[in-house]
């Protein structure tokens, strides 16, 4: 049986300059690879990879954009929260939720939603 071993999305950006300098200075990620020819680069941050890239010539609109967000489990969701809140748009607010989560929202420079979340039992928990 085939094991899926992680995911890595590939999001497309009309700038790769200002999408890599959202990354590394706004979220901390790291520029891995970059290849201007190829129009693409990839990032990490910790367990977080994704790439980015200008939208092929064989990749075509099939009528429907990306229609989701990008959901990240992060520890210290209240940190990154002071942190981010006043360097980034933000989507909604930090919250505990019902199901058991706290988290919020951004965009990114290219209008991509980035959620964040934690545990509601690992908030606050140091241990």
């Amino acid at each position: 049986m085939t094991e899926f071993t992680a995911l890595r999305p590939i999001l497309w950006t009309e700038n790769m300059d200002d999408t890599i300098g959202f990354y590394m200075n706004i979220l901390g990620f790291t520029l891995m690879g970059r290849n201007d020819e190829w129009q693409w680069a990839s990032l990490r941050k910790d367990e977080v990879y994704i790439m980015i890239s200008q939208p092929n010539k064989h990749e075509k609109n099939h009528g429907i954009g990306f229609t989701g967000s990008f959901y990240f489990n992060v520890n210290n969701v209240d940190e990154l929260w002071e942190e981010l809140n006043v360097n980034a748009e933000i989507c909604y607010e930090i919250e505990t939720f019902g199901w058991g989560m706290r988290e919020f929202a951004i965009y990114d420079n290219n209008g991509y939603i980035l959620q964040f979340g934690e545990p509601v039992d690992n908030v606050g928990n140091t241990e």
